[in-house]
């Protein structure tokens, strides 16, 4: 590994010693920048803009740039790029990842990116991971921005599409990962392009990167529509799912969070549910639910995977720790953890729009990001995201005392002489930060500090609101602070004074964490720019990460030398074991990100092709050549279902002038049934061909038939109606057929894993069915499109002052849509409509089913 870890970072030293000699020349502009005017600075931006026009390479400016820069940073913030932020302003602008220490000042680096890549005036998206940080960076950053003649906009969860669409237009925007994800499904699902916010996916500087691409990898975006399942359903399991016996009904894996019912537990199932078998066919959505009840009993606990907030189940990260108010779990999982846990259901909804985060940041020109700890994951950046890491020495030597992990035998004695720890360094005074893996500990350890009578903070994401105040105030004297994983991100600890002469800062874990870059995000709470601090965990038996893997092995060596209950164990050997541990779990989870995005890049592709003629189709003012090329493609596809023997049995049935509902079931050829699907009955002449022509001929001849029908249609609406008419229906339609389609991608995928049985790779079946499914859809989509266009009629409301054009579609239409572009009237009917009148419209329906409904 370490041979392979040398050819991967082969000319990594010559990449380095490159950049060195960059900041050398930036810092030599430094003594005539100082000597420009404000005026003289402010107008170096212009200047390079212009240069940047007539030919020269951003590289060719990154020098000049940078050291205005750091001027005017000097100018309006008071602070002064040092040398290594310098470094990592040149890595993020090369797309690479830049690992700076905690307390370098990372927000203050982007500056340096953002300033020379606006030349582009492309628009470059800042991403952060949480909407406190975006708004903090904005202010703080800002003068340097406005000084450089930049424009900066934000995002926030509360803003409208005006404002969104302001934010966007700006020079640089800030906002989380989920607003920018978002943003992008929902211009995806936009019905007028004036909606439309974003201008384009050029640059993206992620702030915390290894949180957003590694962290947040395994959630997709999912927009959700209108519910279809019934809340029933959910009652029935939840009380079924406690009457099933561990080990006996039901098998759990939490390494892979999963429930799998036995034999003996189906038997019981169908017992309780009074059916015969369980795995029949129509019983496959009870199995669904079943194996959802169990999930919510058994693998998500309160307080540690979701919070009850309000009457409302709120998802906690893993990761950080922080609340995620409007996220559910899919699939079912979070109705049947609001019925376990006794809250107001709400309906599961059909996926509208969905995305991965990976392949939400794989959309981007160039990507770049900064964290303090991305080298643990220094693969997956580069097979996933084809990111190179580049780790950033720190300005000051790191002076933070690292001690020994303690291990106890139980959890009770670890929190017992956490407590003693914590007490004996408050009462000389030096600032603890006391991390913990979720909710449920930190408010357990809290009220073990009560009883201590121990003053302190609580920082978890029932608080995170007052997260800037509490940070503030961790490094000063006497404090003590307790705080899951949300506290390590983006915020300074700065120590207060006398602080340092007791050591520092003391970063005190719980417990361990699944992924090695967590436990180092809070060691780095500590010892930032040089100054001195420590850290330690204490973890023991009955931890998660200890239980699930090695705890046996340390048990045993602690039976075996005996050791009494409240003695730890401290040796590198075991805290090697715990890092061996943590390196089999990112692995897997490694694999898991990595086989949501092998299955995600199928819907991908898809997904781009969708969007790709959704956008043609609402940014082009005339789609009639669109229109022509699906009557082509419709003829084509149905050319392959029509025999020469249709078109025979079509030449010969010579019976009606117009095609007649009755005539489908007179004659039922493929042909036949074709052309009756997309046309009214009664209203266009039968399709007239020779004796003697051949199949190719005749789809010519029906491709011009239905087209001269398409152009009837546009006279028919007048040129203008039309186009807003045919906008309309391929809009509808193919949000339709896309969501029906994603439903059932999922139905899909949820099966595929049984073609593993049959000694088949289920992700090459899943590619190969997909297709076939989108192949059929688009079919089905285009055909839909012209049954719609061809029955859509033209009536006129003579009850009003002025008569107005409507546009209705007749019963034919498949679609919920019943009125397409029906233009409401403001002017008041001259005589009243009962709810049983005949509809003005002309629709021949009562007024109450109609418009009045």
């Amino acid at each position: 590994m370490n041979i392979l870890s040398k050819i991967l970072r082969f000319g990594e030293g010559k990449s380095i010693k490159n950049i060195k000699s960059v900041v050398d020349y930036i810092n030599s502009l430094e003594p005539s920048i100082n000597k420009l005017t404000d005026e003289q600075l402010a107008s170096k931006s212009a200047e390079f803009r212009s240069r940047f026009n007539r030919g020269e390479s951003l590289d060719d400016l990154l020098p000049e740039t940078f050291a205005v820069v750091r001027e005017i940073a000097k100018r309006t913030l008071d602070m002064r790029h040092f040398n290594v932020q310098i470094f990592g302003g040149v890595v993020l602008h090369q797309g690479k990842i830049a690992e700076m220490a905690t307390g370098e000042g990372k927000t203050l680096v982007a500056t340096l990116p953002v300033c020379l890549n606006s030349f582009e005036n492309s628009g470059i998206h800042v991403v952060t991971v949480n909407d406190y940080l975006a708004r903090r960076d904005v202010a703080w950053m800002g003068p340097i921005y406005k000084f450089f003649g930049l424009k900066i906009g934000l995002l926030q969860n509360e803003m409208g599409v005006s404002e969104r669409k302001i934010a966007y237009e700006s020079d640089v925007t800030y906002g989380t990962n989920n607003e920018f994800g978002f943003d992008y499904l929902r211009d995806n699902m936009a019905f007028d392009a004036n909606t439309l916010v974003q201008k384009g996916y050029h640059f993206a500087i992620l702030d915390e990167v290894d949180s957003i691409l590694i962290d947040e990898a395994r959630t997709p975006l999912i927009i959700s529509g209108a519910p279809y399942d019934s809340a029933k359903i959910y009652y029935t399991f939840a009380k079924l799912a406690p009457k099933l016996k561990r080990n006996i009904d039901y098998e759990v894996s939490e390494k892979e969070r999963a429930v799998f019912v036995t034999e003996e537990g189906v038997k019981r199932v169908e017992k309780l549910l009074n059916i015969d078998n369980l795995y029949n066919p129509k019983n496959a959505i009870l199995i669904h639910h079943l194996n959802q009840a169990l999930k919510a009993l058994i693998l998500f606990r309160r307080d540690d995977d979701y919070l009850v907030k309000d009457g409302e189940v709120i998802i906690i990260d893993e990761f950080t720790g922080r609340l995620m108010p409007g996220r559910r779990y899919s699939e079912g999982l979070h109705q049947a953890i609001e019925v376990k846990e006794g809250v107001k259901i709400r309906q599961e909804h059909q996926t509208l729009a969905t995305i991965t985060i990976q392949n939400c940041f794989r959309m981007y020109e160039k990507l770049a990001g900064m964290t303090g700890t991305a080298a643990t994951e220094a693969e997956e950046f580069r097979k996933i995201y084809n990111l190179e890491v580049v780790v950033i020495p720190p300005n000051k030597p790191l002076i933070r005392n690292t001690l020994q992990d303690l291990i106890y035998k139980t959890e009770e004695i670890k929190f017992e002489k956490v407590i003693d720890d914590i007490y004996e360094r408050n009462e000389r005074g030096q600032p603890v930060l006391v991390g913990t893996r979720s909710v449920e500990k930190s408010e357990y350890l809290s009220n073990l500090l009560k009883k201590r009578g121990i003053k302190h903070e609580v920082l978890n994401a029932k608080y995170h609101e007052r997260e800037a105040e509490i940070v503030a105030k961790a490094g000063q004297m006497d404090a003590v602070t307790i705080a899951t994983n949300m506290a390590g991100r983006g915020t300074d600890i700065i120590l207060g004074e006398g602080v340092v002469k007791l050591g520092g800062l003391h970063v005190l874990g719980t417990e361990r964490h699944e992924a090695r870059r967590i436990d180092n995000q809070l060691r780095g709470r500590s010892g930032r720019q040089g100054d001195p601090g420590s850290s330690q965990f204490y973890l023991s038996l009955g931890d998660e990460l200890m239980r699930l893997f090695g705890s046996e092995r340390i048990a045993k060596i602690m039976e075996r030398f005996n050791f009494p209950d409240d003695e730890p164990i401290a040796h590198s050997i075991i805290t090697k074991s715990v890092e061996i541990a943590q390196k089999e779990i990112e692995s897997l989870h490694f694999d898991m990100r990595k086989r949501v995005l092998e299955y995600d890049d199928v819907l991908n592709k898809q997904r781009e092709v969708i969007y790709d003629q959704r956008n043609r189709i609402l940014n082009k003012e005339d789609i009639s050549e669109y229109i022509k090329s699906m009557i082509e493609d419709v003829v084509k596809k149905a050319m392959e279902k029509i025999s020469l023997e249709d078109i025979k049995s079509y030449q010969k049935d010579k019976s009606a002038i117009y095609y007649d509902k009755s005539s489908i079931y007179d004659n039922k050829s493929s042909l036949n049934s074709f052309i009756i699907s997309l046309l009214p009955p009664g209203k266009y002449k039968r399709f007239k061909i020779s004796d003697t022509i051949g199949k190719e001929e005749f789809a010519n001849s029906l491709k011009e038939y239905l087209i001269n029908i398409y152009r009837e249609k546009e006279k028919e609406f007048g040129s203008e109606h039309i186009k807003r008419l045919e906008r309309y229906i391929l809009l509808n339609v193919m949000d339709y057929y896309w969501r029906e389609h994603l439903r059932d991608m999922d139905d899909l995928r949820d099966g595929i894993g049984l073609h593993a049985y049959a000694q088949r790779d289920p992700l090459v079946e899943y590619q190969h069915e997909s297709y076939m499914m989108f192949e059929q859809m688009v079919n089905n989509m285009k055909e839909e499109v012209l049954k719609m266009l061809f029955h859509a009629r033209k009536v006129e409301d003579k009850t009003e002052e002025r008569i107005e054009r409507k546009f209705i579609l007749t019963d034919n239409a498949e679609l919920e849509t019943k009125r397409i572009l029906a233009k409401e009237t403001k002017k008041k009917l001259h005589k009243k409509v009962g709810r049983n009148d005949p509809c003005p419209c002309g629709s021949g329906k009562k007024y109450k089913f109609c418009c009045g409904s």
